[in-house]
């Protein structure tokens, strides 16, 4: 039973994966948009734009920690 929970929970947190993406495409779009219609701010644009992906790109990158530690590090303890 608790082995079905723990392969539900890592799958559950790959999930997450597409999120990351999709958040990482609208922070390039909003990029580009911003850049559209104010050139004169594009570098401070881009300066906000790495921030966003680099924020968006650690949550991309703690899910699949997650997921192994709930696959491999939290062992279920088995009665004899």
């Amino acid at each position: 039973m608790l082995e079905g929970a723990k392969s539900i929970g890592a799958g559950a947190a790959t999930i997450v994966l597409a999120g990351a993406a999709v958040g990482i495409g609208n922070v390039l779009s909003s990029l580009i948009h911003s850049v559209a219609r104010n050139p004169s701010l594009a570098k401070q644009s881009f300066g906000y734009a790495i921030l966003g992906f680099a924020l968006t790109e650690a949550i991309a990158l703690f899910a699949p920690m997650m997921a192994f530690l709930i696959s491999f590090v939290f062992r279920s303890h088995k009665k004899s």
